[in-house]
């Protein structure tokens, strides 16, 4: 599995007009690509329409502005990430076996969406234009994990479920920033499959580890 591949944005972006102009998909696939490289302050539409081979009238006539296209990306991205975790919202079981489940449609999605992860640092790095958009996505995403946790957790405080999520999410998207550094220190190759498998090995040890010691404190 390519772990930098990602879904082209170009049916789902804002303002996108219903179209079989493949220009369309060649300046969404180019924008995607450069806001994740960049960061959305640093792409002009020139270099969107240069990389996507069409004139700078393509791009507005498709998308509109560049804040459209950009939310269109990120809307995508939120997209698929929000169905990727209902698997753990809608499956049965244990608060257990349900965040397992959670935690592999997140790390499957990652293997497919590494790029995504390196786009929202940048933004939040920066305290760019996007941040209200980071921050509803992460919104949606938190109250699916709120969800799977529900009576299990305290509504606020250290052990309430919003500190849960970003123990977790921060547990699957540091993996998935880091993963090209770490080849050189562990000698080999963090994205492959015997490494992939290893790490979920590990965070449902970690999961584990936590709703334990979770449950001990409410007995």
């Amino acid at each position: 599995m390519d772990a930098d591949r990602t879904v082209s944005p170009a049916s789902a972006a804002a303002g996108a007009p219903e179209s079989a102009d493949p220009s369309a998909d060649r300046i969404a696939d180019a924008a995607d690509a450069l806001f994740c490289a960049r960061g959305y302050e640093a792409v002009s539409i020139r270099d969107i329409a240069e990389r996507a081979g069409v004139k700078k009238a393509s791009v507005f006539y498709h998308f509109g502005t560049k804040e459209k296209l950009f939310e269109g990306v990120l809307d995508r991205y939120y997209a698929a990430h929000a169905a990727a975790l209902q698997k753990g919202r809608l499956c049965s079981g244990s608060v257990d076996e349900r965040m397992h489940v959670l935690l592999d449609a997140y790390m499957d999605f990652m293997e497919d969406h590494s790029r995504y992860v390196r786009l929202v640092h940048i933004e939040v790095a920066s305290s760019g234009p996007a941040l209200p958009l980071i921050s509803q996505g992460l919104r949606k995403l938190s109250q699916l994990v709120e969800e799977i946790l529900g009576d299990h957790v305290p509504s606020d405080g250290a052990l309430s479920a919003k500190h849960f999520f970003i123990s977790f999410s921060g547990i699957v998207n540091t993996y998935a920033l880091y993963a090209g550094a770490l080849g050189p220190m562990w000698r080999s190759d963090p994205l492959s499959t015997a490494s992939r498998r290893e790490r979920r090995a590990h965070v449902h040890w970690v999961a584990d580890a936590l709703l334990q010691q979770l449950a001990r404190q409410r007995c």
